[in-house]
């Protein structure tokens, strides 16, 4: 096929269409199908199967151009996906013929309904179907507030699908691996079931279109023309989802699922108009991935929503690079790119993912809170400037990556979705960077406070030739309201203690705080300077500081004190079947359920709310996801600090 380099006079501009499912639903097999069907077969992808990089290739099919996004579909690369989602057409939802996976598309079809997503569904893998595809599509409509419509029947001869028949047009047809399918007769034992599959969908199809309805209630007939109408309006305003079937490894439904794509993926300028992109106006481009591309350096992919790009051309003060375009899923650079084009430009430097270029900035999908994190730093120090270049580049390509710092033992911390996601991380930061690192648990910001009240005296008297230092401090140390926090006050009477001095005790009383007897920073107390003593020559700040710190030192010691952790309230969001073990889970971390309830606007699933401590945070989201079928997720924020207890 020729590849066209921008949109070329008399050409509809490209649309483009995200493929979206759970992992190991075979989406980069049928992303490689449908480019091989359209000409343009790529090489096979190294990392097919793990579900954490996104590819975007480029086909033209029946002379228009197409844009295809192959998603990741492991649940810690989800805002990937997202991303995808908001510059794509429609999505092409993949998933497998098992009736017990469907529940892995609860969360995706959620997130399709609520952007008001056109889709399309492509039971995948049904040369594995062992049950029914009625059994399976049941399923999956139990995940999904949307009605799912059935536009293909599978023929079956014995325990194999051979073909499938056309719902809308009564066709049959039988596979041929590696071509096209074959029209065959309609079989007759398939005419009893193509007839209910027609009806289930005439039925769905009647409460959208009044003409139709009419016909159905006149049990008259009703042609092809006269179903595909209301379908397609139907698919395109997210009202029902056509279900079509196939499998990509034996290149079976390719060509059809192209032609539905082809009649059902709405326009260009349908979606730009939907997400309120005005059709006039300069160019105008949303970056929805940045990568680093080795040799060809940053690469920014954008939808371009309206114009004409050129390289070198001017965008926000910003100098475009070289445009690329991905033939069969291998970059290629082209000259321009038109309205509608998915592309990736070279050299926008400063440019995150999710930012406009050439107009008012355009709604995109927030990342993720963090749920996973791990303490980073290279095993040589020299290394340390690299690193943080490398941890900069890193969060700039992946929004759903946080890098901090943790305020007291200094080292860099590295926070995402989940372990796979952090490890794909890392693997990008050694081969970018060269940089060996050490990874450990993030550390937990404990703190401590006392229990009693206590009066601690201290004197400083040193003598070293010349002046001397001398500073006499009597202190009161109480504990407060938790979170209360820091108070100083001083009742000192008669000028036992020369005001000038006083600032400087304050001063040095914080600052002993920083490290208490059992290692953390001390919190909620209260010090209060009650007497002294001072030498007219001897007394300077130094002095009383130094005197306070003693003082500290020993009274915070015998004040009895006590290790505070954070509490975090945690909600965990899970499928209604599993709220049992996710309490049992939390409980198990020293977590206390604080109630449940059915989680809104989400049927059948149920969200947990419990106190949990930070400390039981780290490796929650594995276990959770290892006991929820990948399902669980959850959200936390500190709540407050309290005594450790059961560790």
């Amino acid at each position: 096929m020729t590849q066209l380099h921008g949109n070329e006079p008399g050409q509809a501009p490209p649309r483009s269409v995200a493929l979206v499912g759970p992992q190991g639903s075979g989406k980069s097999t049928l992303f490689e199908a449908l480019l091989a069907a359209a000409g343009t077969p790529p090489r096979r992808s190294a990392a097919r199967g793990l579900g954490a990089e996104m590819r975007l290739g480029h086909a033209t099919w029946q002379d228009e151009p197409w844009a295809l996004l192959d998603c990741p579909g492991s649940v810690e690369f989800a805002h990937d996906t997202d991303c995808a989602l908001a510059v794509a057409d429609l999505a092409l939802v993949v998933c497998d013929p098992a009736p017990e996976r469907a529940m892995a598309l609860g969360p995706l079809f959620r997130r399709l309904e609520q952007a008001e997503m056109p889709a399309l569904l492509f039971i995948n893998k049904l040369d594995t179907l062992t049950g029914t595809v009625r059994d399976t599509l049941a399923a999956l409509q139990a995940q999904s507030r949307r009605r799912l419509v059935l536009r293909q029947v599978p023929i079956r001869e014995g325990e194999s699908v051979v073909g499938y028949v056309d719902v809308v047009s009564g066709r049959a047809y039988r596979y041929r691996r590696g071509e096209p399918s074959e029209r065959i007769a309609l079989p007759e034992g398939m005419r009893l079931r193509e007839a209910e599959a027609r009806g289930a969908l005439l039925e769905v199809l009647a409460d959208h279109d009044d003409t139709l309805l009419e016909k159905v209630l006149e049990d008259a007939a009703v042609e092809p023309a006269e179903i595909y109408r209301p379908l397609h309006s139907g698919e395109a305003s997210g009202a029902v989802v056509g279900v079509l079937i196939g499998a990509a490894e034996r290149n079976n439904g390719i060509q059809r699922l192209w032609k539905a794509l082809r009649h059902d993926v709405p326009a260009a300028a349908e979606t730009a108009a939907r997400r309120g992109i005005a059709a006039e106006g300069d160019p105008l481009v949303q970056v929805f991935r940045t990568q680093q591309a080795g040799h060809a350096g940053r690469l920014s992919s954008v939808r371009l929503w309206r114009g004409t790009l050129r390289e070198a051309a001017m965008l926000d003060g910003l100098r475009c690079g070289a445009i690329h375009r991905f033939p069969g899923g291998e970059a290629q650079k082209t000259p321009q790119a038109g309205a509608g084009d998915l592309v990736a430009i070279g050299r926008l430097e400063g440019v995150r993912t999710g930012a406009t270029l050439g107009g008012p900035e355009l709604p995109f999908p927030a990342p993720p809170p963090p749920v996973h994190a791990l303490a980073i730093t290279p095993e040589d120090r020299k290394d340390e400037v690299r690193l943080s270049t490398a941890l900069q580049r890193l969060s700039e390509e992946d929004p759903a990556l946080t890098v901090s710092q943790d305020a007291e033992s200094g080292v860099t911390l590295l926070s995402g979705q989940g372990e796979i996601h952090l490890r794909t991380a890392l693997e990008r930061l050694t081969a970018a960077a060269g940089v060996k690192l050490r990874t450990a648990r993030a550390p937990v910001p404990f703190r401590e406070t006392i229990r009693h009240a206590v009066v601690q005296s201290a004197r400083l008297k040193r003598q070293t030739g010349g002046h001397g230092q001398f500073a006499d401090v009597k202190l009161q140390i109480v504990p407060r309201p938790r979170g209360a926090g820091f108070h100083f006050d001083e009742k000192v009477v008669g000028g036992a203690v020369p005001r000038r001095f006083i600032p400087a005790v304050a001063e040095a009383a914080q600052e002993a705080t920083r490290k208490g007897p059992l290692g953390h920073a001390v919190v909620d107390i209260a010090v209060t300077l009650l007497d002294g003593g001072f030498h007219s020559v001897d007394s300077s700040d130094m002095a009383f500081a130094t005197a306070t710190r003693m003082a500290m030192q020993e009274g915070l010691a015998k004040a009895e004190p006590v290790l505070l952790e954070p509490l975090h309230e945690v909600t965990v969001s899970v499928p209604a079947e599993f709220t049992a073990a996710a309490q049992r889970l939390l409980t198990g971390r020293r977590g206390q359920i604080l109630g449940f309830a059915a989680k809104p606007g989400w049927e059948g699933w149920d969200e947990v709310q419990a106190l949990m401590p930070e400390a039981e945070l780290s490796e929650l989201i594995i276990e959770l996801r290892s006991q929820t079928q990948g399902l669980g997720s959850y959200v936390h924020r500190f709540d407050h600090l309290a005594e450790v207890r059961g560790r």
